[in-house]
């Protein structure tokens, strides 16, 4: 009896060390998966923050870009409107001006290159082409000497007037002189 004694005070003893330690051992079971939890929570918790923060900024940017587009496509459209008002109004313009010319088109296109400065700006294009240009000009003349009676004559007579200062226009601008010819006779000789 004393040892069926024995044995259950010392099953008791161990099983309420067993039981004592079970329940420590879920304790700390609970505690580190309490303690996992929280941490999960705490880390979801940031990665939801950061997500909100992010769908956030993308919405702003999306904003942005919208007001920007929206913007740009306005002034677009301000600008065509302006572009088709002045285009009307010169319209109405040059509509005034041919009527009050008579219908004259070339009257009307003159009096435009004129109000538009036209002419001076061609004047001004030539000016600058033949700047700093040294152009040497002669005159040749074919005329006189030769009476009415000898027209055939007076027309040979001519090319062979006209010759010689082609010639010496030629060598002047190019320096250049046919084979045949020698020398150009000098004016000061």
């Amino acid at each position: 009896m004393n040892a069926l004694t024995t044995t259950e005070k010392l099953k008791a003893e161990f099983l309420s060390k067993a039981s004592v330690q079970y329940e420590t051992k879920v304790q700390e079971a609970n505690w580190e998966l309490y303690k996992k939890q929280k941490e999960a929570e705490a880390i979801l918790y940031e990665k939801k923050t950061e997500a909100e923060a992010e769908i956030a900024l993308a919405d702003a940017k999306f904003y942005a870009r919208k007001q920007a587009a929206e913007a740009d496509l306005y002034a677009k459209k301000k600008e065509a409107e302006g572009i088709v008002t002045l285009g009307q109004s010169q319209g109405v313009y040059i509509s005034t001006l041919l009527t009050a010319l008579g219908g004259n088109y070339k009257a009307l296109r003159d009096y435009l290159m004129i109000d538009g400065g036209i002419f001076q700006e061609i004047a001004k294009i030539n000016a600058e082409a033949i700047r700093g240009l040294e152009p040497k000009i002669s005159i040749w003349s074919n005329g006189g000497g030769i009476t009415e009676g000898a027209m055939g004559m007076k027309d040979l007579a001519g090319v062979y007037k006209m010759l010689p200062p082609l010639f010496k226009t030629v060598h002047e601008q190019i320096g250049m002189l046919p084979p045949w010819m020698g020398a150009l006779p000098d004016k000061s000789s």
